[in-house]
């Protein structure tokens, strides 16, 4: 089968998809919730550019669920799990970013000592990844093993990021 002619996506990229709606829509989220305290008239103009592109990455990216395996999404969920889930969320990806920009300061660095510094800062990030993570899970908040609810969540979340208002 040719590859124009594929109308599923494969489960790597789906997972890839994954990531970067539910990274995409909690950023959009806080920058919309911060627009309004923005002091600065040209950093503003900036936040509502940022703004603007990530509404438009996410129009984008949000075609192609349909095409995710595990597609359709799932039931809706109560309003405490939109706040919860958003700054669960919202941690999640900062461990995230953390473990990486750890691991890659790892990679750069000479110096011993420094080198055993961020390799205790990265051994701590992994275990406060896991703890947000298993806290995530057990209340239903991220559904790693069931696709379906996943995308689900990714989709509510993506929607209602692009739904807020902030001027």
């Amino acid at each position: 089968m040719e590859q124009q002619e594929r109308r599923t996506l494969a489960w790597h990229e789906t997972l890839e998809l994954h990531e970067l709606v539910a990274f995409q829509s909690v950023g959009l989220m806080k920058l919309k919730l911060s627009y309004r305290k923005v002091p600065d008239q040209e950093l503003k103009e900036i936040y509502n550019k940022c703004i603007h592109d990530l509404e438009h990455n996410l129009s984008e990216l949000l075609k192609f669920y349909p095409s995710a395996p595990g597609y359709p999404g799932r039931e809706d969920d109560e309003d405490y799990r939109e706040d919860v889930g958003f700054y669960a969320g919202d941690l999640l990806s900062l461990s995230k970013a953390l473990v990486r920009n750890l691991s890659v300061a790892i990679t750069e660095t000479a110096t011993p000592a420094l080198r055993n510094v961020l390799t205790k800062q990265l051994n701590a990030g992994i275990k406060g990844h896991e703890r947000i993570f298993n806290y995530m899970y057990k209340n239903g908040l991220y559904p790693s093993y069931d696709l379906g609810r996943l995308l689900g969540l990714d989709i509510q979340n993506a929607q209602k990021a692009l739904r807020m208002k902030y001027k």
